[in-house]
């Protein structure tokens, strides 16, 4: 059964989930419709349309799994509790990561896609050291990680927008 061990760990993973899914999601859809051209309207639509549904779905996902691997690990209907609030912590931290690398579509000029890649990188390095100094690992190799992986995706998002622009 369900304890407050296990209402930390849910949150942890609900946190990182989260502001990493979010974080690069949204900075890998904002920098590949932006390099591709497309206007800032359309990118603020887009980016305001991606984190209301995305927020929603990663909270039912998380709810739905945590309290599918509840009731797994303990073989009968758990409540759903604890499920409830990690669900709570991944919608608030997707919607919060989220709005990192759509900001500067509202209020940067010109660079909004440089400080959106920016913001979000730096925000994927701190999401680490956070993570990190919760688990107690190493702090700079796990900002590091965390900063290259969601850099790859930034990229994947950047390389697309390229190929459909041309």
């Amino acid at each position: 059964m369900a304890n407050k061990n296990n209402l930390k760990a849910i949150c942890m993973r609900s946190f990182v989930m989260g502001s990493e899914d979010s974080l690069v999601s949204t900075v890998g859809l904002l920098s590949g419709i932006a390099t591709a051209g497309v206007s800032r309207p359309t990118i603020l639509l887009t980016g305001a349309i991606l984190l209301s549904v995305e927020a929603f779905s990663m909270a039912v996902g998380s709810f739905l799994s945590e309290r599918s691997a509840e009731e797994y690990a303990v073989h009968h209907e758990v409540s759903p509790k604890y499920s409830f609030i990690g669900s709570a912590v991944m919608l608030c931290t997707y919607l919060i990561a989220g709005f990192i690398p759509l900001s500067p579509y509202i209020f940067a000029g010109e660079d909004a896609l440089i400080f959106s890649i920016l913001f979000s990188l730096v925000t994927l390095f701190v999401v680490g050291i956070i993570t990190a100094k919760v688990v107690n690992v190493n702090i700079l190799w796990n900002g590091f990680r965390t900063l290259l992986i969601g850099g790859i995706a930034i990229l994947v998002g950047v390389f697309i927008g390229g190929l459909v622009s041309i």
